[in-house]
């Protein structure tokens, strides 16, 4: 099996790899991501994201795609942890936010990069502590 093709045993691959990808395939729709924004999130290429989100692509456990992947996962439960439903974390997700860690920019531009990946989950998680 080549790393993050599907294989042709079910058996052949760990259940985390399988939560995992459909997990960050359930944010990413949720979140409204789509193929081309998830690929920089995760740093793949735009047909793998795509291939990811229609459920013919598992994340390598030992990949920065999977890396990324989880701290996209955990951005989705922080901010969904902090608002009532999706469609208020799509709206702060793709909204102009003045906070210095996105200045000005919305947090799905600064997602496209591990730096503002990481700055954006940590900006969320500050919140979930004072709420």
């Amino acid at each position: 099996m080549t790393s993050g093709t599907l294989p042709s045993s079910p058996s052949a691959v760990s259940d985390r790899a399988r939560v995992l990808t459909q997990a960050v395939a359930e944010a990413a729709r949720r979140l409204d991501l789509g193929s081309v924004v998830l690929a920089s999130v995760i740093g793949g290429s735009q047909s793998t994201a795509s291939r990811l989100l229609n459920g013919k692509y598992l994340l390598s456990e030992k990949s920065k795609e999977w890396e990324m992947a989880a701290h996209l996962v955990r951005l989705y439960r922080s901010l969904s942890s902090l608002v009532e439903n999706d469609d208020l974390a799509k709206a702060w997700l793709h909204s102009a936010n003045n906070a210095p860690s996105f200045a000005g920019r919305t947090p799905a531009e600064s997602i496209k990069t591990a730096v503002g990946l990481i700055h954006a989950v940590e900006y969320l998680d500050a919140h979930r502590a004072i709420s």
